[in-house]
């Protein structure tokens, strides 16, 4: 190192003095739209923008006066705050676990935070009399401090005593709330003052009002556009709407002319003491007849549709019930944002799709072109939780409790069809948020409902709008529609999107409030109604972040299912985001039918990845236990959690019963789309046929609950689409009269296609992919026989871990067998027996596209199951048991018994 001299470092020293460039103060921040502080209790703001130098204060103003002007906060009435240096209290840092370690302030005095909510809040800092940064704040943490405890013992939406009819609206921080009165929809209304009911922030009124139709009129601050606003809104917890929801209705549900005939004996059957008994069909109510020629064409796309006992669909139902698919799992189903209620507003695509090239980018085009006003969409864009989605309804039934009826209806002929009933419900977001025309919660108490990030934005990780269950009201929000659909509609069961979501606690407490619903007191048995959802870790509450999570993990132990990713991948291959859709999985081509794609590595990781597949299918077919030990494929012995699943723990469940598996469902590409990507191009007909049935034979003859997208056992198709929501009746056909499975209607909607198009595209043009009705026959056929099987023994139905534990074992195929075939043991001899009619049953599943030869378990002679016996697929009929070996043919799931 080179040494300077002595004169020179201290002239350079001199120099750096005299010229110094003072550090650049801090950015004043000022920006009133963001809410950076946090009141989290009456007493105590979390704020990590200022230092806790200098003066801090919150501000209040009625009517929304506090402006930042010349570097001053100007308006409002002033709360000092002074630094907190022990932090929150513990009861507060539990419920904000996001927010530990920032700096916490507390009020000089909390006696009129009440007040202070009723209008705007400001936080300010001052160093030396200069401003230094000011924000609105946040407000939902103090809310439940003031009001939770009274406010969640209230009552809301209509109640009925005699002739009068009360009406509560929970509304904390508004000026005022009054009641809009309407005789009919289109008549002047009638507008009387509620009263407030301070201790729970409630707005309340009485009146003989049975009938009309209602909305609340609020005024209260907006932190969406930053000024007081007066809003007419609908209720949150309304019972009943206008066509097209622009008014709530005074309904009374309990009203014999709200109920079909038979209504009040028939009783919700749940899915039973153990829900795998119950396979589960995913079924859209429009889907189902809006192309039904068997269905009166004003009953098609409706609730009523499914009325007529008599038609191609319902008798389709009936059919998969008798084998054991018998519960039906409506996509959402309450009040719907974006759908025109009226048919006469409800545009169609204005060409000819059917006559369209099969790889055509026209179809898209003009189903697009209306895609806004049709009659379709999947319907997770929630705009009234409790009220059944119009657009669902026939014409002269879209208003008033007139739909509610019609929902019963349909409910009460799937019951009797045999069927049980399950609702998708969307708690997680809603369709707006703010003053926005469908935002109905963010109007009636702005910036509580919806779940904000640290600068106060709305959170929108779920796709729109996220709600905050985690908030008290936001909470029991969720419990009470749950409740009301189980006591008012006698639903079966519950599937909530994006459940992880929510806290693992708002989720049990569902399951308690549900526990308490009785048959003599509710017409359902509430401990029988199931529920499941979608466990997925991700977003901002990702990692238990701001609560413990309803997540796979945290569920276990709980009896509430959740979807089971692991199995689904293994055998589809990939996941549903690759670039390259042809990665292959153990049914669709990985074990001895490559289908040349770089994306399937090199022989080595590919055989090094069908092993793993090969253990996530055995896992799946054990009820994804955690503690689940058997023979992995690689000869060790380990645990469910021992698996690997993308880096992760494949094992996450207690009990069978809390897996929901699949190998489809209405996110990502149908089965059939999936096998057109990774099957060789030139797999023929028939052999797709067996691989759709080798796919679908893991979820269908393993242990937890099968769950299987409407029309996958007849080859439905999306034409390749992965994200049909807005894709319109064309891209979403479903038609159990086999004319047609949808392959080849154009070109998947570029929105969320168009990466794959230069794989979809030669696959959609070829006319040996598309099924014929004789292809969909023999799929429909050789799967009704696997739910046939599942049935015939509960042996494939072990809702206790530990029985699945003693009974289920994966013998190693033997030396003869190549890699990906799986062999599983469900032995009646050990333990207490299960299965009067049979010692055992065994399993194979031969994905490859050659025989196999198996070691079969010693004991009594093996003979092929009676169903497939008999059944339709001559090629399982050559499976032979001779001398302790089993025959499997090619691409066949063969079932023995003893």
């Amino acid at each position: 190192m080179t040494r300077r001299p002595l004169a020179v470092l201290l002239a350079a020293s001199v120099t750096a003095a005299l010229f110094a460039v003072p550090a650049a103060a801090a950015p004043v921040e000022t920006d009133l739209t963001k809410a950076k502080a946090i009141w989290v209790g009456r007493d105590h703001v979390v704020w990590n923008g200022p230092t806790t130098a200098g003066e801090h204060e919150l501000r209040h103003d009625p009517q929304g006066s506090i402006k930042v002007v010349n570097g001053r906060v100007e308006g409002g009435t002033p709360i000092a705050l002074r630094p907190e240096p022990n932090g929150l209290p513990a009861g507060i840092a539990a419920k904000f676990p996001h927010l530990r370690g920032k700096p916490v302030y507390k009020l000089a005095s909390s006696a009129t935070a009440a007040e202070a909510l009723r209008g705007q809040v400001v936080a300010a800092h001052r160093e030396g009399g200069v401003l230094k940064d000011a924000t609105s704040v946040q407000i939902a943490g103090v809310l439940d401090d003031l009001y939770a405890a009274q406010a969640s013992q209230r009552t809301y939406g209509p109640t009925f005593s005699g002739a009068q009819a009360t009406l509560r609206v929970w509304a904390p921080t508004a000026r005022s709330v009054k009641l809009r009165l309407f005789d009919s929809v289109s008549a002047q209304p009638q507008v009387l003052d509620l009263a407030r009911d301070a201790a729970s922030g409630s707005w309340v009124g009485t009146g003989a009002w049975r009938d009309k139709y209602y909305q609340f009129e609020v005024s209260a601050w907006q932190p969406a556009t930053q000024r007081v606003e007066t809003v007419a809104v609908t209720d949150p917890y309304s019972l009943a709407l206008s066509v097209d929801s622009t008014r709530s209705q005074v309904a009374d549900l309990a009203e014999a002319r709200t109920m079909p005939g038979g209504w009040q004996a028939d009783v919700a059957k749940g899915l039973g003491d153990d829900p795998t008994e119950h396979a589960i069909t995913e079924l859209h109510v429009r889907d189902f007849s809006i192309a039904d020629s068997s269905v009166p064409d004003n009953d098609r796309g409706t609730y009523k549709a499914f009325t007529h006992r008599d038609s191609i669909g319902m008798k389709h139902l009936k059919r998969l019930a008798q084998a054991g698919m018998d519960t039906v799992h409506f996509q959402p189903t309450f009040d719907i944002a974006t759908i025109p209620e009226r048919r006469a507003d409800q545009a169609k695509p204005a060409c000819d799709l059917a006559s369209l090239p099969a790889d055509s980018d026209q179809q898209q085009a003009c189903v697009g072109a209306v895609a806004a006003k049709d009659g379709f969409n999947w319907g997770y864009d929630p705009l009234h939780y409790d009220v059944p989605e119009g657009s669902y309804a026939t014409p002269d039934a879209q208003s008033g409790w007139a739909r509610s009826k019609q929902y019963r209806e349909m409910v009460k002929s799937l019951h009797d069809n045999g069927n049980r009933v399950v609702v998708d419900v969307v708690y997680n977001h809603t369709a707006a948020s703010g003053n926005a025309a469908h935002s109905v919660l963010d109007r009636v108490v702005p910036g509580y409902y919806q779940r904000l990030l640290d600068d106060g934005s709305v959170a929108n990780s779920t796709c729109c709008a996220n709600t905050a269950s985690e908030n008290a009201m936001m909470g029991k929000l969720v419990v009470d529609s749950v409740v009301r659909w189980a006591r008012l509609y006698k639903v079966d069961g519950f599937r909530f999107d994006l459940m992880a979501h929510h806290p693992k606690a708002n989720i049990l407490a569902v399951r308690s409030a549900l526990n308490a619903l009785t048959v003599v007191k509710d017409g359902v048995d509430g401990k029988r109604v199931h529920l499941y959802g979608e466990g997925w870790d991700f977003g901002e509450v990702a990692g238990n972040a701001r609560f413990e999570q309803a997540s796979q993990v945290n569920m276990a132990g709980t009896g509430v299912g959740t979807f089971s990713d692991r199995l689904r991948d293994a055998v589809r291959g990939g996941g549903p985001f690759d670039g390259d859709p042809r990665v292959q999985g153990l049914g669709s081509g990985l074990a001895g039918t490559p289908n040349g794609s770089p994306a399937n590595g090199s022989a080595e990781q590919q055989a090094a990845r069908l092993t793993n597949y090969t253990d996530l299918v055995k896992l799946g077919m054990a009820g994804n236990g955690a503690n689940f030990r058997f023979r992995s494929t690689a000869g060790q012995d380990v645990n469910g959690r021992d698996v690997s699943y993308n880096g992760s723990a494949a094992g996450y469940a207690a009990s069978p019963v809390e897996a929901v598996t699949y190998s489809d469902a209405h996110d990502n590409e149908a089965l059939y789309d999936t096998l057109a990507f990774k099957l060789p191009q030139g797999t023929s007909m028939a052999d797709r046929v067996r691989m759709q049935v080798v796919a679908l034979a893991p979820t269908l003859l393993g242990q937890g609950q099968p769950f299987v997208l409407a029309g996958t056992e007849f080859l439905r198709s999306k034409s390749m689409d992965r994200n049909s929501y807005d894709s319109g009746d064309w891209f979403n056909r479903y038609d159990p009269s086999l004319r047609t499975s949808g392959f080849g209607g154009g070109l998947p909607p570029a929105r969320d296609n168009q990466d794959k198009w230069p794989y979809s595209k030669p696959l959609l043009a070829d006319p040996a992919l598309r099924p014929s009705t004789s292809d969909m026959q023999t799929s429909l056929d050789r799967t009704v026989d696997l739910l046939r099987i599942r049935k015939s023994s509960p042996l494939f139905t072990l809702k206790d871990q530990a029985i699945v534990q003693q009974k289920l074992s994966f013998p190693d195929p033997g030396p003869q067998a190549e890699a990906g075939v799986v062999v599983a043991h469900l032995d009646d001899l050990v333990g207490a027996g299960v299965d009067p009619n049979r010692e055992g049953v065994l399993v194979v599943i031969n994905p490859r596209p050659t025989a196999q030869s198996v070691l079969l378990p010693p004991g009594i002679p093996w003979k092929l199951h009676e169903i497939q016996a008999a059944g339709t697929d001559r090629t399982v009929k050559e499976a032979s048991t001779e001398r302790g070996v089993g025959q499997i043919p090619a691409r066949t799931v063969a079932v023995f018994v003893r």
